[in-house]
């Protein structure tokens, strides 16, 4: 937990437990003498005692089982729970499925294959225009050139959805 960003509280940060005598804190006397002696602002020295004095609270709670339910973390949101988001984000999904279902449909069958081929490889291995070529028997550029006109066909047709 960072404490001391400023020129005046890393002063007060490596001077300011000298000056304490007990450990009940700074008298307004003692605040006005410190204040003056470093070279900062009353404000700051009681802002500092106060950070310094406190004690960090862990997220998570402690060892024990039953410190658990009282944790911070217990009790506060999960913004990826939301089960509207979630709804949402799944029926999103579907229609985008259903999106690209439709627009592969609209393909014939040869544009089909080289965009299935090319972009939805089910083990992630993309055919190389050269592998298309050889199997279509034409050139790398004429199965660019069809990849090319299948994606502006799916393109319209998606867009038609949306």
């Amino acid at each position: 937990v960072k404490v001391a960003t400023t020129k005046a509280q890393r002063k007060l940060f490596f001077n300011l437990r000298s000056f304490k005598k007990n450990s009940s804190g700074l008298s307004a006397d003692e605040v006005s003498a410190v204040a003056e002696q470093l070279g900062v602002k009353p404000e700051e020295v009681v802002e500092m005692e106060t950070r310094l004095g406190g004690q960090d609270i862990p997220l998570d709670g402690g060892r024990d089982e039953d410190e658990e339910r009282f944790a911070p973390i217990a009790y506060l949101p999960d913004p990826g729970a939301e089960p509207v988001d979630q709804l949402a984000q799944a029926e999103q999904a579907r229609l985008q499925a259903d999106g690209l279902r439709d627009a592969l449909d609209s393909l014939d069958a040869r544009s089909r294959h080289i965009i299935e081929a090319r972009w939805l490889s089910p083990d992630g291995k993309a055919s190389t225009l050269h592998e298309l070529a050889a199997q279509y028997s034409v050139s790398a550029e004429r199965i660019r050139q069809i990849e090319a006109k299948a994606m502006k066909q799916m393109r319209g047709a998606l867009a038609e959805v949306a």
